[in-house]
C-alpha cells in the first residue's frame, strides 16, 4: 500500500473504503514539510535520491513531503507513509510552470499525491484556461485538497475565490507581479493572507533556519516547507564558502 492509499484508507464494516482527507487532516498546524526536489543538472537529479531525502525527513519528524514529477512522486509514495504534495515542473520556469494543467495535476495524483500544488498567481496559463477552470477540472477527477502557491494578497484572494482549499507564499520573489524577494521569506505576506483568508495558509520560500520557519508560523502561517536549507548541499556548500570567503577578506 504506497502513501496515497493509506491516506485515503480507513476501515468500513471490517472492509476497507476509499476516503479523502482534508489538508488540516493530513498536515498538523505548525507541521514541517520538507521539500525533496533538485534542480536539473545536480547530482542528486535521480528518483530514488529523492525518496531517501524523503525517508530520512519521515526518520527526521517532517509532517509531509513536497515532490516533483509523477517518477519521484510514484517512488516517495511506496517508500514513505508521510502526506505528499505533489507538483508537477512542465515548460518555461520563468513563467507558468508549477502544476500548469489539470492533466498535469493529475498525473502527479495518479502516481501517489495526496495533495495537489499548482500555480496560484494571476498570470495567463499555458493552456488559456483560468485558474478556477483548471481547479474545476481537477475536482470533476480528483478530491484531494489543493493548494495554490500564490505571490501576493490578491493572488491569493482569487485562488481561495477560485476553489483552492490552501494558499501557499511559494512565488513571492519569483514573478513580475511580486517584485524581487528578499534572503529570507516573505514574512508580511503570510501576515497579510492569514488576515485576509479563511484557509490555511502555508509558509514556503526562501525559509533558511529554524528561526525564520519559527518566524513564519508567528506571522500566521499554519505550517512550513523548507527545501534548500535541508535537501540542497551545494547551496549550504555555498553558503558556508561565502562566508568564509568574507571572513577571509576582513582578517
Amino acid at each position: 500500500m504506497n502513501a496515497s492509499e493509506r491516506i485515503r484508507a480507513t476501515s468500513l464494516n471490517g472492509a476497507t473504503a476509499p476516503r479523502i482527507r482534508s489538508f488540516t487532516d493530513q498536515i498538523p498546524r505548525n507541521g514541517l514539510i520538507v521539500s525533496c526536489q533538485a534542480t536539473p543538472g545536480s547530482p542528486l537529479r535521480e528518483s530514488m535520491i529523492m525518496a531517501l531525502m524523503a525517508e530520512s525527513a519521515e526518520l527526521g519528524g517532517a509532517a509531509g513531503v513536497r515532490a516533483n514529477g509523477a517518477a519521484d512522486v510514484a517512488l516517495i509514495s511506496s517508500r514513505v507513509a508521510l502526506p505528499l504534495i505533489g507538483i508537477n515542473k512542465l515548460g518555461d520556469p520563468d513563467d507558468v510552470f508549477i502544476t500548469p494543467t489539470a492533466e498535469a495535476a493529475l498525473e502527479v495524483v495518479e502516481a501517489g499525491a495526496t495533495i495537489i500544488a499548482l500555480d496560484g498567481t494571476e498570470r495567463r496559463r499555458p493552456d488559456g484556461t483560468a485558474l478556477a477552470e483548471q481547479i474545476a477540472q481537477i475536482r470533476e477527477r480528483s478530491e484531494v485538497p489543493i493548494m495554490a502557491d500564490v505571490d501576493t494578497v490578491d493572488a491569493g484572494l482569487a485562488a481561495r475565490r477560485a476553489g483552492a482549499d490552501v494558499v501557499a507564499s511559494t512565488l513571492s520573489g519569483y514573478t513580475d507581479g511580486s517584485g524581487p524577494g528578499g534572503p529570507g521569506p516573505d514574512l508580511e505576506l503570510v501576515s497579510a493572507l492569514a488576515a485576509a483568508l479563511d484557509c490555511p495558509i502555508v509558509a514556503e520560500g526562501r525559509i533558511r533556519d529554524e528561526s525564520e520557519a519559527l518566524a513564519a508560523l508567528a506571522a500566521g502561517a499554519y505550517a512550513v516547507v523548507v527545501g534548500s536549507a535541508i535537501t540542497n548541499p551545494v547551496l549550504t556548500t555555498r553558503r558556508f564558502v561565502d562566508r568564509l570567503d568574507t571572513f577571509a577578506k576582513t582578517t
